[in-house]
């Protein structure tokens, strides 16, 4: 994660969950406080359609419910992760929605038209039709140690929580492997067929590019990537620690550029800010660029200090993720941009 999204945590310390407002029928979330890790306690098979659901989730939270949810509300890129194993939820929140009406890239293949858009941007989730969905459970993901739900707002957190529990996915300080065995495991929980053709052959292919990944660094092991993200007035550098993505890529051996911890204390520990005219700080032959729609693309960037770097002159541009839609069909290419990028690559810096 970097850049705006990141420039929240480290100002207000990272959205919770929780909350309450009027509604008829409110569920609650049994929490295990010893429960350190995560782990599926679902009694629900891949096919069952009806019965008691439970499920841990990565804050040690279990949750019961005497049925499978079935009014889903999620952060967007958790809908687009569970959408691909085949459970549609009913209300998003989150980036879902481009300025000129299109899906934001979070949303991967949902149709858009189809779910609740209760919030777009930062700070934005409207409760009101949030409760109007009678929903069975949120579900979002975590970048913090103490389980805080991304994208739900801090003013409106106790009244959000007290209208159905909430299960969370973190993508904190680990590899990306990680969440997607949880994402797999809570789809499965939720009714998706797990053993369909195209949900295994998926999976196959990501090992397959994993592979290919891995090979593309040890054969280039003197090229060096860079993680970055635009503002307007600022420029990203991200570390490969607590970034899913980072953390995993970097495991299979490739070469990143690493901004030291006292660098990274105003990005609360995730980047590096940059002015343009220091954007040359680092030498990268390869740079990976934030794709979210938050950031300034490198086809917009018009500063005459980003055009003079090495990678950028090479076009040896690629685009990043920093928040995967976690389900491997979607993680596929990472890996497999990233490895193409490598097998191509010149050195340049």
């Amino acid at each position: 994660m970097s850049n705006a999204r990141a420039t929240h945590l480290t100002r207000r310390g990272i959205i919770a969950a929780g909350g309450a407002l009027g509604l008829g029928a409110v569920l609650a979330a049994c929490g295990d406080d010893d429960a350190k890790n995560g782990g599926s306690e679902s009694t629900a098979g891949a096919t069952a359609k009806s019965g008691p659901w439970t499920f841990k989730d990565d804050r040690g939270t279990t949750v019961k419910l005497d049925k499978i949810p079935a009014n889903i509300v999620a952060f967007t890129g958790v809908g687009a992760a569970l959408y691909d194993y085949g459970i549609q939820v009913k209300g998003v929140f989150g980036p879902t929605r481009t300025t000129d009406g299109k899906a934001d890239v979070q949303a991967g293949d949902m149709d858009i038209t189809k779910v609740e858009i209760l919030g777009n941007v930062w700070d934005e989730f409207n409760v009101e039709k949030y409760a109007a969905l009678a929903p069975d459970v949120l579900i979002s993901t975590t970048f913090d140690s103490a389980g805080t739900l991304w994208y739900v707002p801090e003013a409106s957190k106790d009244k959000i929580a007290k209208l159905a529990p909430s299960v969370a996915v973190s993508v904190y300080d680990r590899q990306l492997t990680a969440p997607l065995e949880r994402m797999w495991e809570l789809a499965g929980s939720l009714g998706a067929d797990m053993t369909a053709a195209k949900v295994t052959d998926a999976k196959k292919r990501f090992e397959t590019a994993a592979t290919r990944l891995r090979a593309a660094a040890k054969a280039k092991p003197d090229i060096r990537v860079m993680a970055g993200s635009a503002s307007d007035q600022l420029f990203y550098v991200s570390g490969t620690n607590l970034s899913i993505d980072l953390e995993y890529f970097k495991a299979l051996g490739v070469n990143f550029v690493e901004p030291p911890e006292s660098a990274k204390k105003e990005g609360g520990g995730w980047y590096e800010s940059l002015s343009w005219e220091n954007v040359d700080k680092y030498k990268a032959d390869i740079i990976m660029m934030d794709d979210r729609s938050s950031t300034i693309q490198p086809a917009d960037i018009t500063k005459a200090t980003w055009k003079q770097l090495p990678a950028v002159k090479a076009g040896q541009i690629i685009p990043r993720s920093p928040e995967p839609i976690l389900s491997y069909d979607k993680c596929v290419p990472l890996l497999e941009n990233l490895a193409q990028a490598l097998e191509n690559a010149k050195k340049v810096a």
